[in-house]
This record gives structure tokens, C-alpha cells and sequence, in this order.
């Protein structure tokens, strides 16, 4: 079996420091994917830049320090990684990275938030558009279809799908990630084939978070969202085993989430 969390850790360099990321790491993914790290890599001490055992690879922004950032890491030497979207709005917030393997290709992704300014809901609604846009030609016509080969991406989606997945719907209807606009994506991306793998192995389940907030001590009452996700192209979900949330793990306002792929 294989392994992959996703986690969305608010500051590697914090996790690192509480010994949260030592955790994960003790829990010996083959894969784990980081989105928010908010650091370069030459700023991280050597057990987090490269821990033992593992390739590393990542992704920050380019135009603003201590913001976004992704990282993978391996037991497995990728075939490829790429970094980049092919959108320099988009990539110089260093939101991607996508590794190929010998079976399958993973995409690693932190979306934006959509919050603040009202061009950011705009951005963030844009990136979501061509991030499809992206996936389904990956799937279909480019080099994810020419070596045969299944597609899953993870992150930090930053959207409750379904009323199931926030533990307040009703009270955050108008609210960033939870808008009928944001919503109506995650909708159309299901209808493009990919499917949310959480949901399809727990379609009923209630009360299953991934992001609370820290400032009203939300985690300890359980009021939470889902915005955190795996999603597999119909190929990817017939390797999958399982997955988990993975609540137990502190450290960020988020928690990860762990897939396991079949023998």
C-alpha cells in the first residue's frame, strides 16, 4: 500500500518548531504534500528542507515573502515535477506542484482564499476556471493521457462543497467558501468526471472537518469545515483503498488528510 497526506499546515517553520510535522513524518507516508508553508526553502532547518528518506521539492510565491508556498515529499523520485500553471498571475503565488510517477500524477495545490479585497473572490473564481481547464486537458489530451496515466489532486480547496461539510451552513451562506458561486465549481468539476474522495467513501458522514478557526476556539467545539480534499479521475479512484481525516493531528488551524491506494 501507498501512502499520501495532504496537509495544509499555516507556516511549516511553526509545525516544524511544535514537532507536528515530526509526527506526520513518523507516520512514514510514501507521500506528503504541504500547502501553505509560507517559507523558501533556505529558510527552513535541514530536517524540514530535506528529511531523510525523502525527496523534496517545492513552490512559494516570488512576489511576496512569507505567504502561500507548496511542498511534496517522496520516498519516491518523481519522474517530473512541474511548478507552474502557465499563468504568471497565478504562479508567482507559488500555488502548485505537480509530480509525475510511474502510475499516476499528483497535483498539489492551495487555492486561494478569496477573502479581503473583492478582486480577490475574482482571482480566486479565475484560478478556479483555468485550474480546471488545466486538469481536463492534463486528462485528456496532454502527456497525463499519452503515458496512460491517472490523475489526483490535493489541497487546500478553500470551499465547503455541500451543507454536510461545514458544521454552520446556514449561518455562512454569504460567506467566502461557502458562496453558491464557489459551490457551483465544485459542481461543475464533479460533472468534468472528478470526484471528491472523501464524500464518495463517506457520502453520510457528519461532523468530518478539516479547518477550524483558531481565534474562537472552534477545533474544541468541533465547528468546523471540510475545504481540505483529494480528487481522483475515474482511472485514480479505482486504485484508492481508503482515506481519512486525520483529526487527531494538531499544530495548524487545519488537520491532514490521508489516502491509501491500493496494493
Amino acid at each position: 500500500m501507498r501512502e499520501i497526506i495532504s496537509w495544509n499546515v499555516n507556516g511549516v517553520r511553526a509545525v516544524h518548531k511544535k514537532g507536528n510535522l515530526a509526527e506526520v513524518f513518523h507516520m512514514k507516508p510514501d507521500i506528503l504534500c504541504l500547502q501553505e508553508t509560507k517559507a523558501l526553502p533556505d529558510q527552513l532547518p535541514q530536517e524540514a528542507r530535506d528529511p531523510e528518506g525523502y525527496h523534496s521539492y517545492f513552490h512559494f510565491p516570488t512576489v511576496k515573502k512569507g505567504y502561500s508556498g507548496v511542498a511534496i515529499y517522496s520516498k519516491e523520485k518523481p519522474l517530473k515535477i512541474t511548478r507552474d500553471l502557465g499563468i504568471e498571475a497565478f504562479d508567482q503565488e507559488g500555488r502548485l506542484i505537480m509530480a509525475e510517477y510511474k502510475d499516476f500524477i499528483l497535483i498539489n495545490c492551495y487555492f486561494p482564499n478569496g477573502g479581503g479585497a473583492p478582486e480577490r473572490l475574482r482571482y480566486k473564481l479565475d484560478f478556479y476556471d483555468y485550474f480546471l481547464e488545466f486538469i481536463d486537458k492534463l486528462s485528456a489530451t496532454g502527456q497525463a493521457d499519452r503515458l496512460n496515466k491517472p490523475i489526483i489532486f490535493c489541497g487546500d480547496v478553500n470551499v465547503a462543497h455541500k451543507a454536510i461539510d461545514l458544521a454552520r451552513p446556514k449561518e455562512n451562506e454569504t460567506h467566502i467558501g461557502f458562496l453558491p458561486i464557489e459551490r457551483a465549481w465544485v459542481d461543475k468539476l464533479a460533472s468534468h468526471g472528478w470526484t471528491d474522495v472523501f464524500r464518495h467513501f463517506h457520502p453520510e458522514k457528519t461532523d468530518a472537518y478539516t479547518y477550524w478557526d483558531m481565534k474562537s476556539f472552534a477545533r474544541e467545539r468541533n465547528v468546523g469545515w471540510r475545504i481540505d480534499y483529494f480528487f481522483a479521475s475515474p482511472e485514480m479512484l479505482e486504485k484508492v483503498k481508503s482515506i481519512k481525516i486525520l483529526d487527531e493531528i494538531m499544530g495548524s488551524d487545519h488537520c491532514p488528510v490521508k489516502l491509501t491506494l491500493k496494493d
